[in-house]
């Protein structure tokens, strides 16, 4: 809003909405439903793209992100740029294809799953294709919570102050 660009949900294209200017959030309404708030942005002629909301259409035209304007907004942390960097290195020409695949993963699961997958195959050498992180995502994903033993809990103090202040 006010020459600012935001990106939106792709399930909203075609629809009309209403968007509410607040002083720190811009509220996207769809007739009385609340659908979607977004941080404003300070100043003019800036971007927030969120890569969940383009990642669909990204993924079946990969070619388009190399000349993508805001495609430094489509790298959540320096961790997922990285492995960018490292595929362009590694698997010229497929780059854009493997990396948009491994966005579309983070933006379905849990992109701190994503995260950590590509952290330990850059740590380990590992080209980070999305077979692997996929692997790594289900291993996390797959190991059962730690059994926490049941507290012991002692209220003979809470008992004390009872009688205590029975007597007073």
């Amino acid at each position: 809003m006010l020459r600012n660009l935001y990106s939106v949900p792709s399930q909203l294209i075609g629809h009309r909405v209403l968007v509410r200017v607040r002083s720190e959030t811009l509220e996207v309404y769809r007739g009385v439903a609340h659908l979607h708030t977004i941080p404003r942005l300070r100043g003019q002629r800036q971007h927030a793209i969120d890569y969940r909301h383009i990642i669909d259409a990204l993924v079946r035209k990969p070619g388009a992100f190399a000349q993508y304007r805001y495609r430094d907004d489509l790298f959540p942390s320096l961790v997922f740029r990285r492995a960018y960097d490292r595929l362009v290195a590694q698997q010229t020409g497929r780059a854009d294809q493997h990396y948009l695949r491994i966005l579309h993963l983070a933006a379905t699961t849990a992109e701190s799953e994503v995260e950590a997958a590509l952290s330990l195959l850059l740590e380990s050498d590992t080209p980070p294709t999305v077979d692997a992180v996929r692997d790594l995502v289900r291993g996390q994903s797959a190991c059962p919570p730690p059994v926490m033993a049941a507290p012991v809990l002692d209220l003979s103090s809470y008992d004390q102050l009872l009688t205590t202040g029975r007597a007073a």
